[in-house]
């Protein structure tokens, strides 16, 4: 039997992390966090540190509405972007999972580009 659901989109960039939880329509935001609001220095903002501490303050917010199901959408950048998720995205699922949150199913929420704009880095890429 399965309770009251919502949905987890974590947008994971190589910057920040930022954790939204909606109902199953997506469209009332009951929960959100960021990484400027759990550390002090920019720089770890992105960290799994600043994700585990987000996912706290997200599972207090998800208690009090008594959601105990959860769909998990993990975002990268994606775009013209990295398509690949920053360094909090897997710890954030993680500490969703040992909050003892269920969780129905984690998909990946990347825009994908159906040629849009062109890659930055000019015609032979960057060079290093």
């Amino acid at each position: 039997m399965m309770g009251k659901v919502g949905v987890v989109n974590i947008y994971a960039s190589q910057n920040n992390t930022v954790i939204t939880v909606t109902d199953i329509t997506g469209a009332e935001t009951l929960a959100k966090a960021s990484g400027g609001m759990v550390v002090k220095a920019d720089r770890d903002e992105s960290s799994p540190y600043a994700a585990m501490k987000e996912i706290d303050l997200i599972v207090e917010k998800l208690r009090e509405k008594e959601i105990t199901d959860v769909v998990i959408k993990i975002r990268a950048p994606g775009g013209a972007k990295s398509h690949n998720p920053g360094p909090g995205a897997q710890a954030a699922v993680r500490a969703l999972a040992r909050a003892g949150i269920k969780i129905a199913r984690i998909e990946d929420s990347t825009p994908i580009p159906h040629d849009g704009t062109k890659k930055k880095g000019g015609k032979r890429g960057r060079r290093v």
